[in-house]
């Protein structure tokens, strides 16, 4: 009596050189593809998107029959297959987005309108413009009353200057001396005999310088020593008549005329300047003093 033996069969054909067998290998797809959903809705992992789990899982498989000696291996239109399979699944999402909170900083202020940076600078154009009226108004004030300021010390320094040389008459106007006694008694007669000896210039100049001492002696015009013939005239206008002026006026242009230009007078006239000189301007005592 024989017994039957059990056949026993070795699997060495059924499994690969990693000793997983083909149902292994379907359950270790199925596994691998069930943690790519949980760490996809858990966020444990890397964000891989749909795509990214596909090609897991494609590797996975490809990897499972690579050992397999009884199957041959998966065609690449078989991979595309699995991997669009996977990124159809819906428990695998492409993309999550979520919301945290931080604290604000200044770069995240939101940044002006082209529009209102524009009215931004024209307001400060303004407002700088009008801070510089400002300022030039107070600075155009400060200006005018120093300009007052010296222009009122200036004439207060003249009204004084006028006042000491009232008191003080000068005893040289250029260089021409003035002083009474410096001049004969008749002026006019002593002019008339330096003509008739043909000294016009030396006629003139005494007429001048008697003129010009009367003025200061008797008529208490303010003339200084550095005043010039037209200045003299100006001066003596408001204290002599209209005759006397007009003749002072001969009288001076006769001079210029000898002294300046060089030239010689007519004779009438020079004539007329001598005998007219008592006359318009007689000697008289001076201003304030006792009758």
């Amino acid at each position: 009596m024989r017994f039957c033996e059990p056949l026993v069969q070795p699997h060495t054909a059924e499994r690969g050189a990693s000793g997983r067998s083909p149902g292994g290998t379907a359950m270790l797809a199925a596994s691998s593809r069930k943690h790519i959903a949980m760490a996809g809705r858990l966020g444990s992992g890397p964000a891989l998107g749909p795509l990214g789990a596909a090609t897991v899982l494609a590797a996975v498989l490809c990897v499972a029959p690579a050992g397999a000696q009884a199957q041959p291996a998966m065609s690449a239109s078989a991979v595309h297959a699995a991997a669009s399979a996977v990124a159809a699944d819906p428990l695998l999402p492409g993309k999550e987005k979520s919301k945290t909170l931080r604290f604000k900083r200044e770069d995240d202020e939101k940044k002006p309108s082209p529009d209102d940076a524009d009215i931004n600078w024209w307001a400060n154009l303004f407002a700088n413009l009008s801070a510089g009226m400002r300022v030039a108004m107070w600075l155009g004030g400060a200006a005018l009353l120093i300009w007052v300021l010296l222009r009122l010390r200036d004439w207060l320094g003249r009204a004084s200057r006028d006042g000491e040389l009232a008191a003080v008459p000068p005893t040289h106007v250029g260089t021409l001396d003035i002083r009474p006694e410096s001049l004969p008694a008749d002026i006019g007669g002593a002019a008339r005999e330096l003509l008739r000896r043909g000294e016009e210039r030396a006629a003139l100049s005494l007429l001048y310088r008697g003129a010009l001492s009367r003025l200061v002696h008797g008529h208490g015009v303010p003339i200084r020593a550095a005043s010039t013939e037209r200045e003299c005239l100006a001066l003596a206008a408001p204290r002599l008549s209209p005759a006397p002026q007009a003749f002072l006026t001969q009288l001076v242009m006769g001079w210029q005329t000898v002294a300046y230009a060089r030239r010689q007078l007519p004779a009438e006239d020079a004539e007329a300047l001598c005998q007219g000189f008592d006359l318009q301007l007689p000697l008289q005592a001076p201003p304030g003093a006792a009758a």
